[in-house]
């Protein structure tokens, strides 16, 4: 049978879907940078004087002006490569979906690769930062700045979530929620992980 669209949110309820977006990344923010600080100390350490020293105004707004030059440059690099990955999902005789996937993936990749050689060197902590941050960010600001799109455009938004999706999502969650909670997690769960992710991309291409 063919697969339903997911539900059409009006606009007060995709205004709401932002601003939760925005509070559970701002959220996250606060917890690295000010409630939960120590966890970014230096591994194995809980001297507070261990941070590193602020950087100088002018060190803070060359990082911001070189963040937005690669958002812009990731993004860019995106776009310019979509109608060939569209092609080749076509002619792969792959669901249209596999290319948002793939899209996602290319915009994830710096961050992956870095969460990858932090855990290779064993810095979890700084790996977890490096996923959760970059995750969070992808979703807590895609989410309300696409709101704001259709909001102001005064246009429904299809949630692009099917049953499947959902299903996908909360076991996602229920095994984040299990490996973070205890503090100590084991090859099993990192298993458990890749078998969820597995099972999406598989049901993605073959739904």
């Amino acid at each position: 049978g063919t697969s339903q669209p997911g539900p059409l949110l009006s606009s007060s309820q995709l205004a709401f879907t932002g601003v939760v977006s925005l509070v559970l990344y701002g959220a996250f923010v606060f917890v690295q940078t000010i409630r939960h600080r120590d966890y970014f100390l230096v591994e194995g350490s809980h001297d507070e004087d261990e941070h590193a020293p602020p950087p100088s105004n002018k060190v803070a707004m060359l990082a911001v002006a070189m963040l937005l030059i690669c958002l812009v440059a990731v993004v860019t690099l995106a776009k310019l490569l979509s109608p060939s990955i569209e092609s080749f999902v076509v002619n792969a005789g792959a669901p249209a979906a596999v290319v948002g996937i793939i899209i996602a993936a290319l915009v994830l990749l710096p961050e992956g690769l870095a969460a990858a050689n932090a855990a290779r060197a064993d810095r979890v902590q700084t790996s977890l930062n490096l996923a959760l941050g970059s995750a969070l960010a992808s979703i807590g600001l895609t989410i309300p700045t696409v709101a704001m799109i259709f909001v102001f455009m005064g246009e429904p938004l299809i949630l692009g979530l099917e049953i499947k999706e959902t299903i996908f999502l909360l076991l996602t969650l229920v095994a984040c929620s299990l490996s973070l909670s205890v503090g100590r997690t084991t090859i099993l769960q990192g298993i458990v992980h890749l078998v969820i992710f597995a099972s999406f991309v598989f049901f993605a291409i073959s739904p």
